[in-house]
């Protein structure tokens, strides 16, 4: 007999994440991370091809962040590909893998057997050369620290976790004290039981609340049962300005083709100033990044030629060949030409990682969560995962307020400068530039009608 399910929920939202100062700098020693079951990756390193060079590990970084970082530009590209399998062509795409790889990493505490190897391998948590899997936790608690340093004053980029409960329950301590220790996530009991839909708006509220309104409705009527005992909220927000504003005079009307028959009009923005760009002919593709203040954090376009589907890109693309891509870029001037736009995304997980190689934790019959409950019973399984993204990109930054003035300009031609018309779908990613964290990723396909 199975004791419950268990449901755990994602979402992206701004809330407040405390970067705990003796986390930040404690040595593993001094964590005492024990959680009920630990997985060791197979020791199947072999001698190291002489022909290829080791990738340098960027500066003042520990090289299990940095492996760490990596496995979840992996994911992110991995997930990304299977959101894409879902959608049509024409339609957006916005979310943030780091927040989903983290809010797994907290489910990994209580996960054992083939539950928690499965873990380890979709979100390439075996990747790491620290062999065993309660170590990942603190090297996320490191990440957290190198990603949520105060950047800039005009930058936010703030994350929190938090965990709902039904109070009949007694969760493992070691569990909460993980938790909260390494991820801040602190335990808020509810009553699923007896009026579960009072305990989805209540965490509905917190959502709202938190994010100034931005994000409602999280959790979708039904998503919550009397068998729900544990709600798990991972949420990241983003908010910053550029450090090339784009002159709200300049914003001109123009045509953006979302596809073969169909084009609207839209916001364009226009600067002509010096970025990182690469044009890269054998793949089809111009690269732009624009640096937020700070410029810790970057956004980069990746463009299809004119001609080229940007579905071909998709498909190509992976990890190493989006490193090399950015480690070519060169500083030069540009004359940018990007729409003003807003993405907002809202899906289930469950599919996509369940084709990605995660059936174990859906399933009622085969997942092993006994490092959850005070008495280690091994009856919980996740009904669901949510996720829910929001971006808007305009002339100050992202999530600024926008501008409605339209005044169609004209300019002097420079011969010595690239030109990146952004009129036609592409790709977006925001990322923390010193080791190529990708924070979040998305399809810009329709901006019209904003």
């Amino acid at each position: 007999m199975r004791a419950a399910d268990w449901l755990l929920v994602l979402a992206f939202l701004p809330l407040v994440f405390a970067v705990q100062s003796d986390i930040c700098s404690a040595k593993p020693r001094d964590l005492a991370l024990e959680p009920r079951c630990i997985y060791r990756s197979p020791d199947t390193d072999g001698p190291e091809d002489p022909t290829t060079e080791p990738e340098p590990v960027p500066e003042s970084t520990n090289p299990r962040v940095w492996e760490l970082s990596k496995a979840n530009g992996r994911f992110a590209l991995s997930l990304y590909k299977q959101l894409a399998l879902s959608k049509t062509p024409e339609s957006n795409i916005f979310m943030s893998p780091i927040s989903i790889s983290t809010a797994f990493a907290m489910t990994k505490l209580g996960a054992c057997n083939e539950t928690l190897e499965q873990i380890m391998k979709v979100f390439e948590f075996d990747t790491i050369k620290e062999k065993t899997s309660d170590q990942v936790h603190f090297f996320f608690a490191k990440l957290n620290c190198r990603l949520y340093r105060k950047k800039d004053e005009t930058t936010e980029l703030i994350s929190a976790n938090r965990l709902f409960g039904d109070k009949s329950l007694i969760f493992n301590e070691t569990y909460q004290n993980i938790s909260e220790t390494v991820y801040g996530a602190k335990l808020l009991p509810l009553n699923f039981k007896e009026n579960p839909d009072k305990a989805r708006v209540t965490i509905n509220n917190w959502i709202s609340n938190k994010t100034e309104n931005l994000i409602q409705d999280t959790l979708p009527a039904g998503s919550l049962d009397s068998n729900t005992i544990l709600v798990l909220v991972n949420t990241i927000y983003f908010k910053g300005q550029w450090k090339n504003k784009f002159d709200k005079d300049n914003v001109y009307v123009s045509d953006f083709r979302v596809s073969d028959s169909r084009t609207c009009q839209v916001n364009m923005m226009y600067q002509e100033t010096k970025f990182r760009y690469r044009y890269f002919p054998d793949d089809h593709v111009q690269l732009l990044e624009m640096p937020y203040r700070g410029d810790d954090i970057t956004m980069v376009i990746i463009l299809p030629t004119q001609g080229t589907a940007l579905s071909k890109v998709e498909e190509s693309l992976d990890l190493k060949k989006l490193t090399s891509w950015l480690d070519e870029m060169k500083e030069m001037t540009v004359s940018v030409h990007v729409p003003r736009f807003r993405v907002e995304d809202s899906f289930s997980l469950k599919e996509k990682l369940e084709a990605m190689g995660l059936t174990h934790l859906f399933s009622a019959e085969k997942a092993s969560l006994p490092g959850m409950l005070e008495d280690g019973s091994d009856g919980l399984h996740i009904s669901d995962a949510f996720h829910k993204a929001f971006l808007e990109v305009n002339e100050e930054g992202s999530e600024a307020a926008a501008a409605t003035a339209v005044v169609a300009i004209g300019r002097s031609i420079n011969l010595n400068r690239e030109v990146f018309q952004a009129d036609r779908p592409f790709l977006l990613l925001i990322r923390e530039s010193t080791i190529n964290a990708l924070l979040f990723t998305a399809r810009v396909s329709d901006p019209c009608n904003q």
